[in-house]
């Protein structure tokens, strides 16, 4: 284990491309560069309030022991192979282009080397850079435990995603105002340690093209290809990276399906390139199941990015990747196919994830009708989606009426189904339950196909909201445990958090919806 102090850090990315190295902060235009030169603005007083321990032990991180290592964490301390930067990129916002965007509150430091394998360590609110614009580069503790929390808590519910290493307060007090309704109050400050192989994003290839910046675009794709996806060469190769780009996509976002994720702002600069969930902004879980429930306050009334909607955007912003990178494809229909290969491959993905969550050993042509029933049963019904599948692993298999059944998923229910859709509910239960009775396997295979593709714990938002407000008056007791929930979200060993949201958290803020830049 090494110490984040006396690691030697590589910087191939900043060793590859041309930058802006005059470190000025001030907002601008940086036209022709891949990054800019950007050292992190010293806090008050760095502490360490949250540090994973399974990612440093991936990482080979020693946990910090000293003041200096936590300095690096909060901004203080640059060592000297470090070279810090944010980078450049635009991207599409709400569907509309926005021209250059880049790391308005992101930090990179340096890449860390271990066994072979390369990660970007990456501040989120050290400090503004050239692409803060009007902001301040700061981020609260409020948005930094919810990515902190939910960037581990993804990863051990097997879903796609960068990770986080660290969570520091800054003793400093913030202005946000949470709603944008002219409201804006003082919070604490906070900063999170980020990680992934690369933070590269679907907008650091469009700025280029944006802006007729063809050779950088050229030299970007290559050194993507080269780097994240070396087994792919030869002259077709930015079509086949292409497709793997989709593929990738396609299962971060079937598996955000899977456990009722919702982004909450799925522009083409928070797409990531390897298929990882980034950018954990007004993201929330589904509590109850409403294919419409968009987390982002700045999202209404269009819902663009609601639950349902995220399998679409996803087509969407991969047009939009396509399209950069037509000046580097001599033949666009194969563009065009490639693109329109994403619809195939995704609903062959969720019906293969749908299948596992019903406990169905293998999807055959007549049970994608069934997983439709239920998909419709559930956006009628709007139980809890995670303990409606929780109580759909115990159903009996025996059931006589429609009361029985009623009485079996009363828990989850948010509101009493109407006659008629009890009676949907009992005739989908029954033909489930026949269906099931076809598996090849056991009962209980069905059962640990359920098992492992049903979280029992998610991280929901009036629970993380519950963990900031205690954190806030110095309670760390419920963010402590939330720590170790997340690690274990398939067992039962923090079923005192297996409840429906509580109604007090239904209209409260920061319970349900947040802004964009929460």
């Amino acid at each position: 284990m090494k110490k984040l102090s006396t690691q030697t850090y590589k910087n191939e990315f900043i060793s590859t491309f041309k930058g802006d190295e005059s470190g000025d902060l001030s907002p601008r235009q940086t036209p022709d560069v891949f990054y800019s030169k950007a050292i992190p603005t010293p806090v008050n007083k760095p502490d360490l309030l949250g540090w994973s321990d399974e990612l440093a032990e991936e990482l080979g991180i020693q946990k910090p022991d000293d003041q200096k290592d936590i300095d690096i964490l909060g901004g203080n301390y640059i060592t000297p192979t470090m070279y810090p930067y944010a980078a450049r990129y635009g991207g599409h916002q709400f569907g509309n282009w926005a021209a250059q965007l880049g790391d308005g509150r992101a930090i990179t430091l340096g890449e860390w080397e271990h066994e072979g394998r390369s990660w970007d360590l990456q501040l989120k609110g050290a400090g503004p850079t050239a692409y803060s614009r009007r902001a301040d580069g700061r981020a609260v503790l409020r948005s930094s435990v919810r990515e902190y929390l939910m960037s581990e808590a993804m990863f051990h519910l097997g879903v796609p995603t960068t990770r986080a290493l660290s969570l520091v307060s800054t003793d400093e007090q913030i202005m946000r105002d949470m709603f944008y309704n002219g409201n804006p109050e003082y919070e604490p400050g906070a900063i999170v340690m980020r990680v992934a192989p690369t933070f590269i994003r679907f907008g650091n290839f469009e700025i280029f093209t944006s802006k007729n910046e063809i050779e950088n675009l050229k030299k970007l794709t290559d050194y993507t290809i080269d780097r994240f996806y070396p087994h792919i060469s030869g002259e077709d190769k930015v079509l086949s990276w292409l497709r793997e780009v989709v593929e990738k996509t396609a299962t971060m976002v079937v598996e955000w399906l899977r456990v009722g994720f919702v982004h909450g702002v799925m522009d083409t600069d928070n797409m990531s390139i390897l298929g990882l969930t980034i950018d954990y902004g007004p993201y929330s879980f589904l509590d109850n199941y409403d294919p419409n429930f968009t987390p982002n306050t700045t999202d209404l009334p269009g819902r663009r990015y609601a639950f349902g909607n995220q399998a679409s955007i996803a087509y969407w912003n991969l047009g939009c990747l396509a399209n950069a990178l037509t000046p580097l494809v001599s033949e666009q229909d194969k563009l065009i196919e490639i693109i329109e290969s994403y619809e195939d491959i995704f609903w062959l993905k969720y019906y293969s994830m749908m299948a596992k969550k019903l406990g169905i050993d293998r999807v055959k042509e007549q049970d994608i009708p069934l997983i439709d029933r239920f998909d419709k049963m559930l956006a009628d019904l709007k139980p809890d989606m995670t303990i409606f599948y929780q109580l759909l692993q115990t159903l009996p298999l025996d059931i006589k009426n429609e009361q029985q059944v009623l009485s079996h998923f009363k828990e989850s229910f948010y509101d009493e189904p109407s006659t008629s859709e009890q009676i949907a509910l009992f005739n989908l239960m029954e033909t489930y339950i026949t269906r099931i009775g076809l598996n090849n396997g056991s009962r209980e295979e069905s059962l640990q196909l359920m098992k492992k593709a049903n979280p029992r714990f998610i991280l929901r938002n009036y629970l993380l909201h519950q963990a900031i407000e205690n954190l806030e008056h110095g309670k760390p007791q419920l963010f402590d445990e939330l720590q170790q929930a997340i690690k274990e979200p398939y067992s039962d060993k923090f079923d005192r958090f297996v409840q429906k949201r509580p109604d007090w958290a239904s209209d409260k803020a920061g319970c349900s919806m947040l802004s964009c830049s929460s």
